[in-house]
């Protein structure tokens, strides 16, 4: 199993250590930009639950590709 944890600055490190002293634990640290890749990724796909849920509506594509 894969888990993203968002973690304060300032606590990143004891966490990380913390991890490492497990065994059957691997951590790989993410540089900011795919941290916000993955983050904006999140977004869309909670949206796209959203809206198969019923609970937003869908944006129609023509304003979706004039926003691009």
């Amino acid at each position: 199993m894969k888990v993203l944890l968002d973690i304060k600055d300032d606590k990143a490190e004891f966490i990380i250590e913390l991890l490492h002293n497990f065994k059957f634990v691997k951590t790989k640290p993410l540089t900011l930009r795919a941290a916000q890749m993955l983050e904006g990724l999140w977004e869309a796909v909670q949206e796209v639950n959203q809206i198969k849920a019923g609970k937003k509506k869908a944006q129609p594509l023509k304003e979706f590709l004039n926003e691009l």
